[in-house]
């Protein structure tokens, strides 16, 4: 488990709670676009298209490469393995502890 980039993870989840970031990530995970074909998939200025971009790339979810005059704008997936990796921990967790109470509640039932 990755317990030593909490500062990651919030920014991974931070930048996942914006529906306009998910809709970018996931057309980036389809295949790498220029920024401005990015932007033309939204009803939104170019300048706020970068600023969601902004923030996906301090999160490390995605990667802008200089191709010419313009930026290439690529998904990464290590981030989202890590959260996927903390969550993963949590429910597990508590799956567990869930199970216990349950057996624990059961027991106190049968008992006279």
């Amino acid at each position: 488990m990755v317990t030593n980039q909490p500062m990651r993870l919030d920014a991974v989840f931070g930048a996942l709670a914006d529906p306009t970031r998910r809709e970018i990530l996931l057309l980036l995970r389809r295949h790498p676009r220029p920024v401005g074909s990015l932007a033309e998939s939204f009803p939104m200025s170019r300048p706020a298209i970068s600023k969601h971009l902004d923030t996906l790339v301090r999160a490390g979810l995605v990667e802008r490469i200089p191709k010419g005059r313009s930026n290439l704008c690529v998904a990464r997936d290590a981030p989202l393995a890590e959260a996927t990796e903390w969550l993963e921990f949590y429910r597990t967790h508590w799956e567990g502890a869930l199970d216990r109470f349950a057996h624990l509640a059961e027991s106190e039932e049968e008992t006279p």
